[in-house]
């Protein structure tokens, strides 16, 4: 029911916003970072908050940028939700560091130079931000209690907005996130779904953000049932970043390895073959698999790619989405993996199916 009722606020606000220009109908993957971690943080999931802000980390958000989101926050789900996912980054942050994975930490938020009175500063932010006039008459909670229209007009649109670590569009992102995660403030949530669209997001991208929140519910059961594993860095086999959980190894006897394998969008490793064989479970994203002399093949979820023995092939995900699988080496008696050659960027951009 929730979601019908969002959507329909997303059909009402599309008919009467003058919406900006917009290039793409899905968020980029530092937009869906952003979500996870600001819906994981209204609803007080420390559990996937934790997941969320690692992987904002391994996606290239600095420790300033993912900071800046948890405080965004406290304006809308409260200082104790804020404070202890505030908290709980700083125990992602030590576990990390203690792994050997360095963060960057990123800049600070410029200095502001506007020295004019706060109220109008934030007034003429918030006109920019959701196109309703300055001298709009005041209404509602405005009107009924003008000193919480002050408090947000002084300190959430002049305070917290001028602070240049997120976009606009960024923060309103968070806050719907937010809002939707929360649940019982649908007044809240359709002026800032308003807010969004005018900022130039797309329903469609609207909608994926809602899909985003109200799987978070289900991500470690359905969605990962996998651990995501370690960041592998300055790893010269694969293109860009991949994380890596083994299960079975060969010193367990089972002449086999298990591990679960993270492909960062448009990663990919290096051409190589199996002296054993390798078997790909094919477990979340979209990927390519591709052997040699024959065209590349989209990988979708429960998809198995059984692979023969010293056959030469190359895997990983699409330019657009993460992709994940579990690996399986087998026959290990019959020795290891070969490296070859790199993938060329020509190879990777072949694929000519449907996607």
């Amino acid at each position: 029911m929730k979601k019908t009722i969002f959507f329909l606020v997303i059909l009402l606000l599309i008919t009467c916003l003058p919406i900006h220009a917009q290039q793409a109908d899905t968020l980029n993957i530092r937009q869906q970072n952003i979500v996870t971690i600001a819906a994981c943080t209204g609803r007080g999931d420390l559990t996937n908050l934790k997941t969320a802000l690692a992987r904002g980390l391994d996606d290239g958000m600095t420790v300033n940028e993912i900071k800046e989101v948890l405080v965004h926050a406290y304006a809308y789900c409260g200082f104790p939700r804020s404070l202890r996912a505030l908290q709980t980054f700083m125990d992602v942050l030590d576990e990390r560091k203690a792994i050997g994975i360095t963060d960057a930490t990123g800049r600070e938020s410029s200095p502001v130079a506007d020295t004019r009175d706060k109220y109008i500063r934030g007034a003429e932010n918030l006109s920019r931000l959701s196109g309703v006039p300055v001298d709009a008459p005041k209404t509602g909670y405005a009107l009924f209690a003008p000193v919480v229209e002050q408090f947000l007009k002084e300190h959430l649109f002049c305070d917290i907005f001028e602070r240049d670590l997120l976009t606009w569009p960024e923060r309103e992102l968070a806050t719907v996130s937010i809002l939707s995660a929360m649940g019982g403030v649908d007044p809240m949530l359709k002026s800032h779904t308003s807010i969004c669209l005018y900022q130039g997001f797309t329903p469609a991208q609207m909608k994926q953000m809602t899909a985003i929140v109200e799987g978070l519910g289900t991500m470690n059961a359905d969605k990962e049932p996998f651990a995501r594993g370690t960041l592998m860095t300055d790893n010269p086999n694969f293109t860009d970043k991949a994380w890596l959980q083994g299960y079975v190894a060969a010193a367990d006897g089972f002449d086999c390895t298990v591990a679960n394998v993270t492909f960062a969008p448009g990663c990919r490793n290096n051409w190589h073959s199996h002296k054993g064989g390798q078997i790909l479970l094919c477990v979340s994203g979209k990927g390519y698999y591709q052997e040699k002399g024959k065209p590349i093949q989209l990988l979708l979820p429960g998809d198995v790619v059984k692979i023969a023995p010293n056959v030469i092939h190359w895997h990983g995900a699409v330019p657009d989405s993460e992709f994940t699988h579990i690996a399986i080496g087998t026959q290990l008696n019959k020795g290891g993996v070969t490296w070859l050659s790199p993938v060329t960027d020509e190879e990777y951009n072949s694929y000519k199916g449907e996607k």
